[in-house]
This record gives structure tokens, sequence and C-alpha cells, in this order.
């Protein structure tokens, strides 16, 4: 006679079999030595490529800014050696009004931008339909990105000296101008105003009701919730969209090389004439030291955006 072998049950079954049998919750087994380290090693394996395309693509470029923007050009008088020249030629004359225009053009599109985003994107957020809102955030996607000489061969046909709209309302008559740092804010805005509704919907879609709620419940009116509560939570989103959109509009260039020209100075386009040699030869590490100058500015704008992103974090979602 035969006895049926009861098999012994297995740690693998996990909690769910230690429930069936009515005990109490099981103890997850340890692992064994050296399975921890696989996961991280795959997730950095995952990674790679596009660490490699980051250091290809970006820190190539910053390492040449660097450091020929510290060297004299090739061709010049005793050789290449160390010098700071560049940095100084970059900051005074022409290339310090470019610098200067293109601060005024960038500041004045960006803060317009907000104004009129905001707004925009407080309708699309609190609005009932949303097939509306799909459509907003689904054309401010292909807008914020639609730029370049499509974007300036589109204003040139509607708002240039022979476009349809300049012709039927009379735009010249009245001192109009695409060729001008007004007409090249007009088209700026055209891209940057999508790109704050896209960059602050989610901040709106994140304030919590229970604040509206609250302030109305202590008496405040529609005003009084905006500037003493919502306004001063969403400041740091708008700051960032500020930040963004000036970035945007400080590194665009072939929207102003289509429309302006040389005609309106900015620092995208005294670099474009330093490299190609354009005005003067051997002028292309003056262009770096100009790129140096950009990204100056770009890290000072960045680091004033951290730490007001964090102090927002904590009253939305």
């Amino acid at each position: 006679m035969t006895t049926a072998r009861v098999a012994a049950p297995s740690p693998a079954a996990g909690p769910s079999s230690e429930k069936a049998r009515g005990g109490v919750a099981a103890v997850p087994a340890p692992r064994k030595a050296g399975t921890r380290r696989r996961p991280r090693a795959a997730g950095w394996l995952a990674v790679l490529p596009l660490i490699v395309f980051v250091l290809v693509v970006f820190g190539l470029p910053a390492f040449a800014i660097l450091t020929n923007a510290f060297k004299t050009s090739p061709g010049s008088p005793g050789g290449r050696h160390w010098t700071t020249g560049n940095l100084s030629q970059s900051v005074h004359g022409a290339y310090l009004t470019a610098l200067w225009g293109s601060v005024k053009l960038s500041a004045l599109t960006a803060a317009i931008g907000v104004l009129l985003g905001l707004p925009l994107a407080h309708a699309v957020v609190t609005s009932r339909f949303r097939a509306l809102r799909e459509g907003v955030l689904a054309a401010s996607g292909v807008l914020a990105n639609f730029g370049g000489v499509p974007l300036a061969f589109a204003f040139v046909a509607t708002l240039g000296n022979s476009g349809e709209l300049t012709h039927a309302l009379d735009l010249d008559k009245h001192g109009w101008s695409l060729y001008s740092f007004t007409g090249l804010a007009v088209v700026y805005l055209y891209f940057l105003v999508p790109l704050m509704v896209l960059t602050i919907t989610p901040a709106l879609d994140g304030l919590r009701t229970q604040l509206r709620e609250a302030a109305q419940n202590n008496g405040a009116t529609g005003r009084q919730y905006w500037l003493h509560v919502a306004l001063p939570i969403l400041a740091p989103s708008l700051i960032g969209g500020f930040v963004l959109l000036f970035g945007s509009a400080f590194a665009a260039y072939a929207t102003a090389a289509a429309i302006v020209g040389s005609s309106v100075p900015l620092i995208t386009l005294q670099i474009a004439n330093a490299l190609s040699g354009n005005v003067l030869a051997g002028q292309g590490n003056v262009a770096l030291a100009l790129s140096l100058d950009m990204i100056v500015i770009a890290g000072v704008v960045m680091a004033l955006y951290i730490p007001l992103q964090r102090r927002s974090a904590r009253w939305l979602h």
C-alpha cells in the first residue's frame, strides 16, 4: 500500500496562498545577492542613447563655445592665443545694440504673451465643453511650433506692404509696417501666446477649488480672490511661463532674418553675420563670444525660475 505525498507550500506562492489558508500575511522572501543592481544597470543602459545624444548635440557645441570664445581667430597676427578681447568686443558697439535689442524684443513679447495667454487658458480650463478645450490645446500645440520661414511668408502675404489685410484696411496709411520692431513683435506673439496657453494650463488645472470656496465663504469677491489668492499662488508659474517665452523669442532667428533682415538689430542676426563673414571677415570667435553672452543671460533667467517653481508646487496639486 502506497501513501500519497503532500507537497510542502512553496515560498514563491506569495501572500495570496497564505491568505487562502487563513494564515497571517507572508513575509517577502529575501532577494538573492546581486539582484538589486540589475534594474539599475538596465535603467542606465536604457538612457545611454539619450546621454550620448545630449553630449554630442549640446555638450560639444557648449565646449566649443567656452573654449573658442576666449581664443583669437586662426588667421590673426601672432597665431592663436588666449584672450578676453572677444568678450569685450561682444558687449560694445553694434553688438551691444543688437544684444539690447534682443532683450527688449524678448521681454516685451514675453510680457504680452503672458497677459494674453493667462485669460485664454483660464477660459479653456473653466469651459464646460470638452471639445473646445481639446481643440484649443491641440491648436496651441501646433501654433507654438509654427515658426521660421513659413511663418514669415504667411505674415508677408497678410500684413506685408502688399498684404491682403494691409490693402483691405489701409494699414500703411496708419503707419503700420511689418518690417519694423512692432511688426516683428506681432509675428512673435503668433507662436508665443499658444506657448503660454500650453505652459499655464497645468497650473490652472492644479489650482484647488477649495481655495475659491473658502474665499467666497469669507465674503471675497472674484477680483479679491484673484488678487490675494490665485495670482500669488500662480505667480511662480507665470514667471516660469515668462522665462520660457523670453527664451523662445530670444533664440528665434529664421523668422526675424526672413522679415526684417538687418533693419532691426538682433543678437541672433549679428551672430549669423559674424559667422558667415557678411560684414567683417575673421569674426567667428566674436560670434562665439556673443553666443556665450546669450547663454549667460538665459542661465540667469532660469536661475530665477527654479526656486519660484518649487514654492508654487506646495499649493498646486
